[in-house]
């Protein structure tokens, strides 16, 4: 058998490595094709800003025309209710009265999570219809153990001007019916947003 020079084998060994390596990259290139680092300019994404909204949310489920309805009913007797799923439609107001300027529609369903207090999953958009945000949501999902002063939830993003959306809800119940089980609740958003 031939023995190759040294140089023209180390060239021969560095090519080879040099072609696996192309081979390799362009393979890495066509498994990844899905994705790609995007200009936010072309997105009309500006500057960040911070707002603040406060507004409330009025749960009615009594009466002939309820705002959340069951959905799921708890599975067993617990005392929390555990396992209830309630979907709901809810006001949004810029008072604390339903007579006040309706600013949208809080959409989506509340669930009893917690098998030891009143603690709820709460799945909603915030879907507004009032000037320059008519047609943006506002996405919130979180914990709300109802029975504390303030409760606070993430916003994990929106649509419209609210796209890319990030921050957080607190809310206060302004006032519950121990009779109807109606609750208006105080939502203070703050969220920031292009």
């Amino acid at each position: 058998m031939a023995k190759l020079p040294i140089n023209l084998a180390s060239q021969f060994i560095t090519i080879l490595l040099l072609s696996a390596l192309v081979n390799s990259a362009s393979a890495a290139d066509q498994n990844h094709e899905f994705v790609k680092t995007m200009d936010r300019k072309l997105f009309g994404l500006k500057k960040e800003k911070l707002s603040h909204f406060r507004m409330y949310w009025h749960d009615i489920v009594s009466g002939p025309n309820p705002s959340g309805v069951q959905a799921v009913p708890p599975l067993n007797s617990s005392k929390t209710g555990f396992g209830s799923v309630r979907m709901i439609d809810n006001p949004l107001t810029s008072g604390p009265e339903m007579s006040s300027k309706l600013l949208g529609q809080a959409q989506g369903f509340y669930a009893q999570a917690s098998q030891q207090d009143i603690g709820l999953l709460m799945v909603m958009n915030f879907a507004f219809v009032q000037g320059k945000y008519n047609g943006s949501t506002i996405t919130v999902l979180g914990r709300n153990s109802v029975f504390s002063k303030v409760r606070e939830m993430p916003v994990i993003g929106g649509s419209g001007l609210f796209r890319f959306a990030r921050g957080y809800v607190q809310a206060s119940t302004h006032k519950f019916d121990l009779t109807t089980k109606d609750a208006t609740v105080e939502y203070n958003i703050y969220v920031l947003h292009y």
